[in-house]
């Protein structure tokens, strides 16, 4: 559905590039690095007293007994919503507050904020600050160009999606914030590209592997049981097995980039035996332990309890086969894949939004990693939810992470038209 006043409206977002350049700063300039959840209070108040200037109604919301909510890291989170002038549905946009550490290789600082060459860089520019002020600008642009809204519009600021969303969206969505009748459509800027909308993402097992054996005198290896060794058969048993078969598996699901449109499984870090002395030199003994942690990727057409029974059953193939073959398998964290229909709402309003502003056919892609949506489609029951916003995926979590200005620009009318449209129904599928 075409905005009465489309030109107008996005001559008012170019006319707020440096509107939008000074919040992504203000934003990238607050430290909320997670671990250890820093600075939320200050990120959501920074969004919430904008928001209420507004006449959005703001309720901050701490996400008490969360995995890391203490009193030194409390995990805040903001949710404001403005009500139109007559009832309707609900478009939510919610983005992550958090950022991962900064770590090293920076030319500039990495919380400055630093704006070159059209550019702002600084850690969580790209992922996602950027795209939390581009939603922003977007809302206060569509509020201000004059067209009676019906419904509500929402805006959230959430912890903790780079640990798992526990003491954000999902704690939320626990309580009916991300549910109907309250929300209708969810909206996630995530760094995707501003031609692509993301309608879902694999899913992820994250799991522990512990082998034993039997500690011996290193100059008589015989004489114990090597669980390196064990854990060495492990790894043939993977190569011999299990990578061909998840080489050959399809799917429906357009993942980006092309290699993860199949299963993937990342061998993390292996551990084994006893530290070196204090010279460097090995400890003489047969080590009687080893553990590997892994990562296995899911695809939408795979069963998260049949991949870790195949998992159980390599290995119990060899405690049958292996003489002396022990084995402990420990999860450690699991998300089922989530991919929404292309035909619903948010998908066709957004990608129609896509279409009119870049002058080409939006990509409709998944994620290779997992983000909030899980917890939206899992936990709120809410399948109207994509991931748009501005930024290059591949830039999230690098040094010298950046979001490109125009790319923001051009995310905040997609989402003003996108949000129009769904607000007076013109995105229905």
């Amino acid at each position: 559905m075409t905005h009465p006043r489309e030109d107008a409206l996005l001559a008012s977002i170019d006319g707020r590039r440096d509107d939008l350049v000074a919040l992504t700063q203000a934003l990238v300039r607050i430290p909320s690095v997670n671990p250890p959840g820093a600075y939320y209070r200050d990120c959501v108040e920074l969004l919430g007293e904008r928001l209420r200037k507004r006449g959005f109604e703001v309720t901050y919301v701490r996400a008490e007994g969360a995995p890391g909510d203490t009193e030194a890291y409390p995990r805040w989170n903001v949710v404001a919503r403005r009500e139109g002038s007559r009832p309707g549905p609900c478009v939510h946009f919610n983005s992550h507050i958090d950022v991962v550490d900064a770590g090293e290789g920076w030319s500039v600082d990495p919380f400055g904020g630093v704006e070159r060459d059209g550019r702002i860089y600084g850690r969580g520019s790209c992922d996602m600050k950027g795209g939390l002020a581009a939603s922003v600008i977007a809302v206060e642009a569509l509020l201000d160009s004059g067209v009676d809204l019906p419904g509500a519009l929402e805006i959230s600021g959430t912890g903790d999606e780079e640990s798992g969303g526990y003491g954000g969206v999902a704690y939320l969505a626990e309580r009916g914030w991300f549910s109907k009748p309250r929300v209708d459509h969810v909206i996630i800027p995530e760094p995707l590209n501003v031609d692509r909308v993301c309608i879902g993402h694999r899913g992820v097992w994250w799991g522990e592997i512990a082998t034993e054996g039997r500690q011996a005198h290193g100059s008589m290896p015989f004489l114990g049981d090597n669980a390196v060794r064990h854990m060495g058969a492990v790894i043939e048993a993977l190569e011999r097995e299990t990578y061909p078969a998840l080489a050959d598996q399809a799917t429906s699901m357009p993942v980006v980039p092309e290699g993860a449109r199949t299963p993937t499984l990342n061998i993390n870090s292996i551990h084994g035996g006893q530290a070196e002395l204090a010279d460097g030199l090995p400890a003489p003994v047969v080590p009687d332990s080893c553990r590997m942690i892994f990562d296995r990727r899911l695809l939408i057409e795979e069963d998260l309890d049949e991949v870790k029974a195949k998992m159980r059953g390599l290995l119990d193939g060899l405690t049958q086969s292996r003489p002396g073959f022990r084995y402990r398998l420990r999860d450690l964290f699991e998300v089922r894949p989530s991919m929404t229909e292309p035909d619903r709402p948010v998908v066709t309003a957004t990608a129609e939004a896509v279409r009119r502003i870049m002058g080409r056919p939006a990509k409709l892609v998944c994620s290779p990693g997992t983000y909030d949506q899980k917890h939206v489609d899992r936990i709120g029951r809410l399948r109207d939810c994509i991931a748009y916003g501005p930024g290059i995926l591949d830039l999230a979590h690098q040094p010298d992470e950046y979001v490109d200005i125009d790319d923001m620009i051009a995310s905040a009318k997609v989402m003003a038209l996108a949000a129009y449209a769904l607000l007076t129904g013109g995105g229905a599928g």
